[in-house]
């Protein structure tokens, strides 16, 4: 999927909405445990009854590969029927990978061409030649950790180096790469009032942003800060709408909090025209 497509999906369904598939065989529905595969039951409920209400996937890759091959199939059947029953859905693969530039070409091959992914979230630390295979696939989308929402990324990320905050240093790097047109960047939502001075570095670029629901981010901060003109957000809510209920209709109720964000999301968009 193109950039000009997503951006298209966006103004469509008035939404900027990514479900994280973090899916859990301790969290999920008791009854789905009697299924053949709980995991793939569980996503694909999930999915046909928020599809409406977002533009975007992100199955985070830790949940399936813990569960060894059989999570691995999982993962393989959840890509396969979004790409089959949603292909207008961009899809992204929460697996935080980078490493030297002959294992990173392998990653891109598994995530873009095995699986058919849109985007891979990519660790930065080893630098640009872990970086670049990735960007070397066309309209497929390789998504930068910049500054993210867990409570250690004050160990590292905003410690200045040269007087120059390190999260900013690698934005700033980033965009010398190769193809880095085809860079997007994880930006978590409990930052956001560090999104203006990110703006004013990647004006142009999507930003992923998790951390909106259960990890107490706010969604109009982020939409003040970080939203441009052809909206360049991806905000992704994953517990609180996958686990909303334990029970049966979980489904339904997952749908109805995708859809109260999804309420949010035109309301900040509609600020946009």
């Amino acid at each position: 999927m193109t950039i000009e497509e997503l951006v298209k999906q966006i103004r469509l369904k008035k939404s900027f909405l990514c479900v994280g598939l973090d899916t859990d065989l301790e969290k999920i529905p008791k009854h789905l445990l009697q299924e053949e595969d709980p995991i793939f039951s569980f996503n694909k409920a999930i999915i046909d009854a928020t599809q409406d209400f977002c533009v975007a996937y992100k199955p985070n890759i830790a949940f399936y590969e813990a569960y060894g091959l059989k999570g691995w199939k999982s993962l393989e059947k959840t890509i396969k029927y979004l790409n089959s029953n949603y292909p207008e859905q961009f899809t992204i693969a929460d697996a935080k990978r980078g490493d030297i530039g002959n294992t990173s070409s392998r990653y891109a091959k598994a995530f873009f061409e095995e699986l058919a992914f849109d985007a891979i979230t990519i660790a930065p630390y080893m630098g640009r030649d872990s970086v670049e295979p990735f960007l070397e696939f066309k309209n497929k989308q390789t998504i930068l950790l910049a500054l993210t929402s867990n409570k250690g990324a004050f160990d590292f990320q905003t410690k200045k180096v040269d007087q120059k905050e390190l999260y900013k240093e690698v934005l700033n790097v980033s965009k010398s790469y190769k193809n880095s047109e085809n860079l997007m960047y994880v930006v978590g939502a409990t930052k956001a009032e560090y999104l203006k001075d990110i703006r004013e570095i990647v004006p142009d670029s999507f930003l992923l942003v998790p951390g909106v629901g259960a990890q107490g981010g706010n969604l109009h901060d982020v939409c003040k800060y970080g939203m441009n003109s052809s909206v360049g957000l991806l905000v992704n809510s994953s517990r609180g709408i996958i686990y909303a209920s334990s029970k049966e209709n979980f489904a339904a109720e997952a749908a109805q909090k995708a859809k109260e964000i999804q309420i949010q999301m035109k309301e900040e968009l509609d600020k946009l025209n």
